[in-house]
């Protein structure tokens, strides 16, 4: 029996950076498509300041950090020196399983990951285990959302909140995309979070492409990303209940095999 490939010489954009993008390229290969690396999404970490470095201090005072991704874990560890810190390292929750695998890699293991990877899930699951008064440090991008910081903290719990990072759009990723978004050279273009989308319609709204993108087809991994695409009134073919890249794809397979 002859294999499809329902993915079989469209262009896909990997909205990935260079060290992620390789699994997801595969995945695109393996259905026959053509994987565009183009990351819309970077990260740096901020200059050590104040805030930061009192946060590490006083790390043995906080009964929960919550690592929310896997350049959350990364970026943290950088900075965080167990001969200069000293004490014990508080209980630790995750979101996902990148990000746990992500911590394993530094030596820790996480005592809590929530059943699905989005904030809402997150906060419902990890609420009980927290007592009245508890500490809890949340070290984070500065584009992440409040959700988590806000409804913990109407909860009863003391969360801190340290920015480690900044995301920021590649000065090549948008010179290459606004190459191939004009010359139409992208048939799906992919989005892992809400970042990538503000940075893609950025570049976009800056090079007048917005009747270009009416020929891609559109998938999505998670409800507040797909959210924001439908804010900037763009469609949402493919968006899966399990929120990951593998599942993000498979579910553009369906809807291209559904539609054939």
């Amino acid at each position: 029996m002859t294999q499809t490939l329902p993915l079989l010489d469209k262009t896909v954009l990997v909205p990935r950076g260079e060290n992620q993008a390789k699994s997801f390229s595969q995945l695109v290969e393996r259905f026959g498509g053509i994987p565009i690396e183009i990351p819309l999404i970077a990260f740096r970490p901020i200059e050590k300041n104040q805030r930061l470095y009192n946060s590490l201090l006083a790390l043995d005072t906080y009964d929960w950090i919550i690592f929310t991704s896997n350049v959350t874990v990364e970026t943290f560890f950088s900075f965080f020196n167990k001969r200069e810190i000293g004490g014990a390292f508080p209980r630790i929750a995750v979101i996902g399983k990148k990000t746990a695998e992500a911590l394993e890699a530094m030596g820790f293991s996480p005592e809590f990951v929530p059943s699905a990877y989005v904030a809402e899930t997150f906060v419902e699951e990890f609420s009980p285990l927290l007592d009245r008064d508890a500490r809890v440090l949340l070290p984070k991008g500065n584009l992440a959302r409040e959700y988590i910081a806000r409804t913990l903290t109407e909860r009863g719990a003391r969360v801190d909140e340290v920015v480690i990072y900044e995301t920021y759009l590649p000065d090549e990723s948008r010179d290459k995309l606004a190459r191939m978004l004009a010359d139409l050279k992208l048939d799906i273009l992919t989005f892992t979070s809400p970042s990538t989308v503000d940075h893609l319609m950025a570049v976009v709204k800056q090079y007048g492409l917005n009747e270009q993108l009416s020929n891609c087809l559109i998938g999505c991994i998670g409800p507040v990303t797909e959210k924001k695409l439908r804010d900037y009134g763009l469609p949402v073919h493919a968006s899966p209940k399990e929120f990951t890249v593998k599942e993000m794809i498979n579910s553009m397979v369906a809807y291209l095999e559904t539609e054939e």
